[in-house]
């Protein structure tokens, strides 16, 4: 049996603290806004709890305003409204967040009490190198091996892109802006996480802010 060692289990405390602290700030970090307003008249008491929510999400591909439905919905849901999806709004250039007058008609229509607007759009680019390939010794990450110890750069950058979401949640009866929000995301090759993730910023933030 192997004799105990202090410095080695407190090292492995240190360590474990450590990866447990990051693991909260993850997940503190993870329904963070950018920015955010809200009426302090309309947004409190919950007033969206139970109540029917018209859900729009715009943006400049039919892809991303499905999934922005699809996860803006689950996310309603989840807050104890009930979503209604609106119409597709098409490829038209975003409406401003909290002026969704075209929707209010559509919502009145359908009985919601409030119109949630998700405007979806590219937020900032990066460029990471292609995929490399090591042989024999040589390097990974920067080339391909030639041989013993030499290596050759291949491949391009690979473009990925980080998006933004704009939201408004606006009362149908009176046509007053309640809550308007600004959320992001990191530029990554997979949209739909980008999408899912701010959808539940987003509605995570309304309900913070009183109304769900």
């Amino acid at each position: 049996m192997a004799a105990f060692n202090p410095l080695l289990e407190s090292s492995w405390r240190l360590a474990s603290a450590g990866a447990c602290a990051a693991v909260l700030l993850a997940g503190c970090a993870s329904t963070q806004l950018d920015a955010q307003w809200a009426d302090p008249q309309l947004a409190t008491g919950t007033p969206l709890r139970g109540a029917r929510v018209l859900v729009v999400c715009e943006a400049q591909d039919q892809v991303l305003r499905r999934v922005c439905i699809d996860q803006v919905s689950a996310q309603v849901v989840a807050a104890g409204a009930v979503p209604i999806a609106a119409p597709d709004v098409g490829d038209a250039a975003a409406t401003a967040p909290g002026g969704p007058a075209p929707y209010v008609a559509a919502a009145k229509a359908a009985n919601a009490k409030a119109v949630l607007v998700t405007a979806v759009a590219p937020n900032g680019t990066v460029a990471k190198p292609g995929f490399t390939l090591g042989i024999g010794l040589g390097g990974f990450g920067g080339g391909v091996g030639g041989g013993v110890g030499v290596s050759a750069p291949i491949g391009g950058s690979k473009v990925e892109t980080g998006y933004a979401a704009n939201a408004s949640v606006t009362d149908v009866a009176s046509g007053r802006l309640m809550w308007t929000a600004r959320a992001s995301e990191s530029p990554s090759g997979d949209v739909n996480a980008q999408v899912s993730s701010l959808a539940q910023k987003v509605v995570a933030g309304a309900t913070k802010a009183g109304l769900f």
